[in-house]
């Protein structure tokens, strides 16, 4: 009998533990949003460069006015890049929200890539060493499918020094940058490589493409 009380209270006090770190979010969210927020200069995405590292710009590539009314980022760009040595191709999307507190926020590729026919067929998180980066990032991993096509999606959230792939942790920081920050600016970062071999082939394609970009958009990203 004693061990079942003891059990019950723990468990009560676990509970209230729980219910008033939420409260305490909660809170700090409202206090948070409540303030004017301080928005961030950013450097306009069309002035990445159009090579790095052996890629080179193959062709910019318009995003689709509804999409851009759906999306509702504050700025843009989609570009194919070729490797001019292997002829290898892959593509770099971002969208960049200087504020997420009136409604805009970058949609999930997880949940927009089955809304334009893309089927998933495997996913998960793999790890990236970026030179001269201490921790690796971790992104998001689809392989994804329409018709006879098929690619090797990588995609993250990327905020000040910070790389997310999960939704749920970008939530939560969301709401600790915009308590400890005043700020809630954000991108999104994809990456898409055309599957034509062996999925690690095209997984090597868009690491090295990863790794060859990253220093460089991390200029045009608020610090």
């Amino acid at each position: 009998m004693a061990d079942t009380n003891q059990a019950g209270q723990f468990l009560a006090r676990r509970a209230v533990g729980l219910l008033s770190a939420v409260l305490l979010l909660q809170a700090g969210g409202f206090y948070a949003l409540s303030r004017r927020e301080n928005v961030p200069a950013a450097r306009p995405l069309s002035e990445l460069p159009k090579q790095f590292q052996g890629w080179q710009l193959a062709r910019e590539e318009a995003i689709d006015p509804s999409i851009q009314e759906v999306l509702r980022a504050d700025d843009t760009i989609s570009r194919i890049y070729f490797d001019s040595v292997t002829g290898r191709a892959a593509s770099l999307f971002v969208a960049f929200f200087k504020t997420q507190r009136t409604g805009q926020a970058p949609h999930s590729p997880k949940n927009c890539l089955p809304g334009t026919g893309w089927v998933p067929s495997e996913s998960g998180v793999v790890s990236i060493q970026i030179p001269g980066r201490g921790e690796p990032i971790r992104v998001n991993r689809y392989l994804v499918s329409k018709g006879t096509q098929s690619a090797l999606v990588l995609y993250w959230y990327q905020s000040r020094e910070r790389v997310i792939a999960s939704e749920y942790a970008a939530k939560f920081y969301l709401v600790a940058d915009a308590i400890r920050h005043n700020r809630t600016d954000t991108a999104l970062v994809r990456v898409t490589v055309p599957l034509t071999g062996p999925a690690g082939e095209a997984a090597r394609t868009a690491e090295e493409f990863v790794k060859a970009f990253f220093a460089s958009l991390r200029q045009f990203l608020p610090a």
